[in-house]
């Protein structure tokens, strides 16, 4: 059994440490504080291929594997949750436009996020639906050659900024079945009818975009459907496996930039005559946390790996998204105590780092729908 990472892999590491280091550590406070959407940032990280890192590079894209993607997602947001997801984000949506997408929507739609010229978005979520994807209430109903949507779709992430959302919406309200009846289209932003409104005063990842989308009559042309009419939600259970794995990859790059700064907090401040660092209290704090963050890592990676040869990991993706975003909450909620009065303002990065932790235990699936998916796994094994 290898638990290495190849050459390049590792190579792939430390040039994003050291692009987020030069370009992200410096700004993280003013987005977060600010609450803007770093587009400056973005598009250097699009000229390194780091903005739809898993694009192929037939359509300009890096072509990353799901492992090397986690590992991009680890150092990135082990630096700046907020910044992190801002360019990890850009290309929201394109999974769907990549796995069931016709070659020109592939061509009209991909390239140009793999490029950093666009930005794209997945709009599912609805005021009153959460988890519950399979009751939302926004309708596309044809129109001869077109399709007219209306609808809310409410914590959509590059909300604001994006050019166009993969909207999931019912083109059958009369399917017999719970799952059935179901649809996604591309709506790009521009189109009369799209409206949006910014979400601010959010916990953590404040840099990141977040708002509730509108749709008032949009009109599209019908080939923007995207794969099959009215079976969406088969084909949206189909990216679970990566996308969760993705999100324990981002807690476990929290739960390693908390780490890593309350390690160096440690070592530098001094009380009663010495460094904070020797007294046991605290060296088993960084111990424990040194070693949740490891067995994420193995857990995260090891479904990254999984997701990569083509295997069915429904319960291993949830178990590395349930336990990574604990362990983020956790790692960084030490390093905020290790700081003690230090860790309470944003002097320190631990602090950001406590509060982006949250989200992970939120979207792409509650921690509570993770434990019960691993729960019906186990029980029909």
């Amino acid at each position: 059994m290898e638990f290495g990472l190849s050459e390049e892999q590792e190579q792939i590491r430390d040039e994003v440490r050291r692009f987020a280091e030069n370009e992200i550590v410096p700004n993280a406070e003013e987005y977060d504080t600010e609450e803007k959407f770093p587009h400056e940032i973005v598009d250097k990280a699009a000229e390194m291929g780091l903005v739809g890192s898993s694009i192929p590079i037939e359509y300009g894209g890096a072509g990353y594997s799901t492992l090397e993607s986690a590992i991009i997602a680890e150092e990135l947001f082990s630096h700046d949750p907020g910044i992190a997801l801002s360019i990890m984000a850009c290309s929201f949506g394109t999974e769907a436009i990549r796995e069931f997408g016709t070659e020109d929507q592939k061509e009209r739609f991909l390239e140009p996020v793999a490029t950093g010229e666009k930005i794209s978005g997945a709009a599912i979520s609805e005021p009153d639906t959460g988890s519950d994807v399979s009751s939302v209430s926004t309708r596309a109903e044809k129109d001869g050659d077109e399709w007219v949507i209306n609808g809310n779709k409410m914590w959509i992430t590059n909300g604001t900024v994006g050019d166009f959302f993969v909207v999931f919406c019912k083109t059958d309200p009369d399917a017999d079945g719970r799952y059935d009846g179901f649809s996604q289209i591309i709506v790009e932003s521009d189109r009369d009818g799209v409206s949006s409104d910014k979400i601010t005063g959010k916990l953590g990842i404040r840099a990141s975009d977040t708002a509730e989308l509108i749709f008032d009559n949009v009109r599209v042309p019908e080939e923007n459907l995207v794969g099959d009419r009215d079976a969406a939600f088969l084909q949206q259970m189909h990216f679970f496996d990566a996308t969760r794995t993705g999100v324990a990859a981002q807690g476990l790059g929290i739960a390693k930039g908390a780490l890593e700064a309350a390690l160096d907090y440690a070592e530098d401040r001094e009380q009663f005559g010495q460094s904070i660092s020797e007294f046991q209290a605290i060296q088993h704090k960084l111990s424990e946390m040194a070693t949740e963050t490891e067995a994420a890592r193995n857990l995260t990676y090891k479904a990254a790996w999984n997701v990569d040869q083509g295997n069915d990991i429904t319960k291993l993706a949830s178990m590395a998204k349930e336990y990574a975003s604990r362990v983020a909450v956790e790692v960084s909620n030490e390093a905020v105590q290790i700081h003690g009065g230090s860790g309470y303002v944003n002097d320190f990065p631990v602090e950001r780092f406590y509060r982006d932790s949250k989200i992970t235990q939120i979207y792409e699936g509650t921690t509570e729908i993770q434990k019960n998916v691993i729960a019906r796994e186990l029980l029909n094994d």
